[in-house]
């Protein structure tokens, strides 16, 4: 549900909301990195999928390893999104590995390094 309904905005937000809580404090995977946090969920009108993206504070491989362990217990995530939030369907999850912030920073520094460039000369 992309946003296009109430509905469909409450339940985007409630799946983030809920899996953000079962990946920080239930998932004990070593491959899942501490700074990890899901940046947005995008269900689809028949709650049968959902897009999450996932945004990992650190190295590529350190994203990389965190999509793994994500993975590899989606098993166990649906089951307690199942138990948490009351849909009609627990929708297949489908984790994406999402740069949006770190680009964010990364533009930043740029930026600050040509005022401060510019600041200097003058």
């Amino acid at each position: 549900m992309r946003g296009r309904s109430p509905r469909g905005a409450r339940v985007n937000s409630d799946m983030q909301r809920v899996l953000s809580s079962i990946i920080q404090f239930e998932l004990k995977d070593p491959r899942i990195s501490s700074l990890v946090s899901v940046s947005k969920c995008d269900v689809t009108n028949d709650l049968k999928e959902a897009k999450c993206y996932i945004s990992v504070l650190g190295s590529d491989e350190d994203g990389e390893n965190t999509i793994k362990g994500l993975e590899s217990a989606k098993g166990f995530i649906r089951k307690r999104l199942a138990e948490t939030l009351n849909l009609r369907n627990t929708p297949e999850l489908h984790f994406i590995l999402d740069k949006s912030i770190e680009y964010g920073v990364m533009m930043s520094k740029k930026i600050d390094d040509i005022l401060g460039n510019n600041n200097e000369g003058e």
